[in-house]
Parts: structure tokens; sequence; C-alpha cells
């Protein structure tokens, strides 16, 4: 091998040494460039908050754990979802979002207190998925359903109800109460008497008295007995039996 040739494959040899360094060293030098860029720019300037009616904005920040001026893309988003369920028990739903080049957007949907049970001297207040929400405020249990005939076990905020002596009882109160929501007869219903898991009644406006019987079919049997309201005269005052959720049958006082 004459000594042109060696000096040449020395060469070969060096340059591609130098490329295999280089690379990785280049990509090294980008992405810590890229990261500095991102640290520096990209800095939170608005936060928003949305759908929040029992919470303030400032207790979803806060609860969220974001201020301005952090980073926008080293936000935990996820981390801060689990802060929220952790701290705020009327939260249902969290979604945050990022919005190039410095907004964050907090949106969440409010469990609503629904209903509530009397533990001692207190009332608990709970959503329509039983979901414990806490103390009932000074005159909120006004405005809210009275639950009797339950046995709670230990209340938890933020956790759905549970009880001591029947635990199908949570779901078939819970499918009551969505009936109740979704059918927007809250303010005509004040009470419900779960003393009898197999004949569960509650009043509904001042004239009628009905009873569900068993959980069996609910949402048919509230068909069922507001189908037979509306067939009803005004001056009509009673009881209406839908329990066999075969006819709702009617009896006057």
């Amino acid at each position: 091998m004459n000594s042109s040739f060696k000096e040449s494959f020395r060469k070969i040899v060096n340059i591609g040494s130098f490329s295999k360094v280089s690379g990785p060293l280049v990509f090294f030098l980008i992405v810590i460039g890229l990261i500095f860029v991102m640290s520096v720019i990209f800095r939170v300037n608005t936060i928003e908050v949305i759908g929040n009616e029992h919470y303030t904005k400032d207790e979803i920040i806060s609860a969220v754990d974001i201020e301005e001026g952090d980073n926008l893309f080293f936000f935990d988003r996820f981390a801060a979802i689990s802060r929220v369920f952790a701290k705020l028990p009327y939260v249902e739903e969290v979604f945050v979002s990022r919005s190039l080049p410095d907004k964050v957007t907090i949106e969440i949907k409010e469990s609503k207190a629904l209903a509530y049970l009397i533990v001692g001297d207190e009332k608990w207040t709970m959503d329509a998925n039983c979901k414990i929400l806490g103390k009932a405020a000074e005159g909120e249990s006004e405005q809210l359903i009275s639950v009797s005939g339950i046995n709670p076990g230990t209340l938890l905020i933020g956790e759905q109800l549970t009880v001591t002596d029947y635990d199908e009882i949570v779901p078939f109160l819970s499918e009551v109460l969505t009936q109740i929501q979704d059918r927007g007869l809250t303010s005509s219903i004040k009470s419900i008497d779960f003393s009898n898991r197999n004949s569960v009644r509650f009043d509904y406006t001042d004239k009628y008295s009905i009873i569900i019987g068993d959980a069996a079919r609910v949402e048919y049997k509230f068909g069922m007995f507001l189908s037979a309201v509306e067939q009803l005269k005004e001056g009509d005052f009673g009881e209406i039996d839908v329990s066999t959720a075969m006819t709702a049958v009617f009896t006057p006082y």
C-alpha cells in the first residue's frame, strides 16, 4: 500500500469519525436550544376559567396550581386535573388546554347539590350520582330534596355515598335522583322516603303521594306517574301507585 493511498484512507476515517460525533452533538445542541426558547418565550400570561358556579375563578386556579409566568409547555395538565378533583368536590369534570403563545383555559363542569341526608344534627348534600359534596350551608337545604330511611356509612367528601346495611340502595337512590333531575322535577319534590326499600315513595307538589315501589324499571315508573298526573283534574288530590310498573292506580284522599 503506497503512501498516497494511506493518506487518503486516513482522511476518510477521520471524516467518518467526526461525522459520527458531530451528528449527535448537533442534535443535542438543537434540543437544548429548543428547550431554552420554550422556557423563555412560552410563558403563561392569560388564565381563563369556564363553567364555574360554586367555586370562584381564584379557587379553581389555586387548585390547578398555576400562575402567570409559569411555562406553558412544562405545565403538567394531568397532575393539575388530579389536584382539582382532590381539592374541589363539586367539580365533576375538568379540562385543561393550552393555546399558543401564552394562554391556559380551564373548563369545568360542576356537580349540583340535589338532595341531602340528615346525620345527627348535620345535613350532608349530594348530587344525582350520590357523590357527597359536604355539609349544607345555611339555608341551602331549603332548595334541596330530603332523603330519609337510609343509614349512611362514613361520609367522605368527593366520594359516593356508602350505607351500612344495603349497598344496592345507593344505585337505586341515584337512579331516582337522576330521573328527578333530568325531568326537571326538582322544585316539585321536597322529600323521598326509603324506609321501605320495596315501597319507596315521595310527595309530588302538594297534591300527590307517589309510590314507585322497588328498584325495578324506575325510569318507566316515572313516565307512568307523570302520564297519570296529566290525566287528573285540577282539584284531584291523592296517591298514585306505580309500583307494579303495569298500571298507575290513583286513590283520592
